[in-house]
């Protein structure tokens, strides 16, 4: 089977939207991920030194870790795909919150979308490949070809905080966010 073959199992809606889910998830995360540091050095969010801010990135994987436990637990008991809306709807909520806010309030709400992130890969990677039979391992690779999102959307959230403010450029994030809840 040659890569035509597997692209055309894009034509499957549930893989074609798990790879642009997958796309705009890792590009959120990798973004939040890169932008953390600085977001928190920020004089109008916590003013830390780069020491300190980059201790304060421990609390946000942490979270994530929290986030997994609980979200093991909830995706028991709640269908998957309400849950990734859920955990979706919580991290952009959170990402818009950091954008619009100043303080304390602003540098913990881009903490804490380590929380929801932490149940995003493995259930949009799951739902995708839902189906697929014997082409499963064909839509997996396009799945992880996905991830070249974390390598293009923080490029262009850098590039939107160069010409406005990292505050600013969360709105991409945002809609990163938004286009894994729908």
């Amino acid at each position: 089977a040659g890569i035509g073959d597997s692209l055309a199992l894009l034509r499957k809606t549930r893989l074609a939207f798990g790879v642009v889910a997958l796309f705009f998830y890792v590009g959120a995360e990798v973004s939040i991920g890169s932008l953390l540091a600085s977001f928190l050095m920020l004089p109008t969010t916590f003013g830390l030194d780069p020491q300190s801010a980059g201790e304060r990135i421990a609390l946000y994987w942490g979270g994530a870790m929290v986030g997994r436990f609980a979200g093991a637990w909830i995706l028991g008991r709640v269908s998957p795909g309400l849950v990734l809306a859920g955990a979706a709807t919580g991290a952009g909520t959170l990402v818009l919150v950091a954008a619009l806010a100043a303080g304390g309030i602003a540098g913990w709400a881009l903490i804490a979308v380590g929380l929801f992130n932490s149940i995003m890969f493995p259930t949009i990677f799951s739902l995708a490949l839902e189906g697929l039979g014997e082409r499963t391992p064909q839509g997996s690779g396009l799945l992880c070809m996905a991830i070249v999102g974390g390598a293009i959307v923080p490029l262009a959230t850098g590039a939107f905080a160069d010409v406005a403010s990292l505050g600013a450029a969360l709105v991409i994030p945002v809609v990163c966010y938004a286009v894994v809840t729908l």
